[in-house]
């Protein structure tokens, strides 16, 4: 963490108040798995393509402006990449952006297509945050992590205050419970903060479900040597933060995983049944619940991004 301050929830409440001069409140979509209804918090609409857009804004927005002239680093497969680039061109700030050279090549286009710089990286090999740290201090800018900063975690945050108002108009209720997808846990500590009433389940893949583990420990516990692989990109994080880990163990978070094919049939049930493109990693929430694994009365599931390959959806939803 590159700062001593704490996110709180007075600070994903100014977040969404500058995020309202960019960022799309992202619809709440009903839908019913076995007889029972939940809500689809529907991310993959967000700019960009998924919720990274609303750390990024939150954290770029606040250097000053004084400061932004030597730009922004950061690392990412490529959500948080694109959410990076497209508020630095908005701002007016130069990125460079530290990607993984297996990154998908919709993450890479949307990146570029913002004006950002890419260096690839090998995922096998080598450090993405030792080369994005070595190129912050070598050229003066701000190095932004993925999820590791508080105001990254309270401008995710923000689309926990969008799900607890729409819940609230729609069932006269509030909402009792969030599974959201989970890498490193700035969407989810974020909506944790935000929405301090609703129990938080966490989900990730089968075999890199590490914040899980940690939850149940009650320690952190990073991947296990020799993960199997996943579709889910943007979820290949091997160590939970001490900032997310403690906002979510604070609140009583739980974790669950899910499998490759539980992955495919969320994809599917979103295409087919509510008409949303959504990534593998954008679709473990989805995939607990139609697998049974998280209850369905009151809970809301976030759906957290879109950006996926034509051939991988393809392959996917087959």
């Amino acid at each position: 963490m590159l700062s001593n301050r704490l996110p709180t929830l007075s600070g994903v409440r100014a977040a969404a108040n500058a995020l309202s001069r960019v960022g799309i409140v992202t619809p709440l979509i009903e839908a019913r798995i076995r007889g029972e209804t939940v809500f689809i918090k529907a991310e993959c609409l967000q700019r960009t393509g998924s919720f990274k857009l609303r750390g990024a804004w939150w954290r770029l927005s606040s250097i000053p402006e004084a400061q932004r002239g030597a730009g922004v680093v950061a690392f990412s497969s490529g959500n948080h990449a694109q959410g990076v680039a497209w508020a630095a061109q908005r701002l007016g700030m130069p990125a460079v952006i530290v990607m993984p050279a297996d990154a998908p090549t919709a993450k890479v286009a949307g990146t570029r297509a913002s004006g950002a710089e890419i260096v690839f990286y090998d995922r096998a090999t080598e450090s993405r945050e030792a080369i994005a740290g070595d190129i912050a201090r070598n050229s003066g800018a701000v190095l932004v992590p993925s999820f590791d900063d508080p105001w990254i975690v309270e401008g995710q945050g923000t689309a926990g205050l969008e799900i607890a108002d729409h819940y609230r108009a729609a069932t006269g209720r509030a909402v009792e419970r969030i599974a959201v997808c989970c890498g490193g846990g700035g969407l989810s500590s974020g909506i944790a903060l935000a929405v301090p009433d609703a129990a938080i389940v966490v989900v990730e893949p089968e075999g890199w479900d590490d914040i899980g583990e940690s939850l149940r420990r009650g320690t952190i516990v990073p991947v296990g040597a020799n993960p199997p692989s996943t579709s889910c990109d943007a979820l290949q994080t091997l160590r939970v933060a001490e900032l997310t880990f403690g906002i979510l163990s604070g609140r009583g978070a739980t974790g669950v995983a899910v499998s490759e094919a539980e992955i495919a049939a969320a994809m599917r049930f979103a295409f087919e049944t509510i008409k949303l493109v959504v990534e593998p990693g954008g679709a473990v929430a989805l995939a607990a619940a139609l697998a049974g694994k998280v209850p369905l009365a009151g809970t809301v599931l976030v759906v957290s991004g879109g950006n996926v390959d034509p051939a991988t959806f393809r392959a996917m939803t087959a």
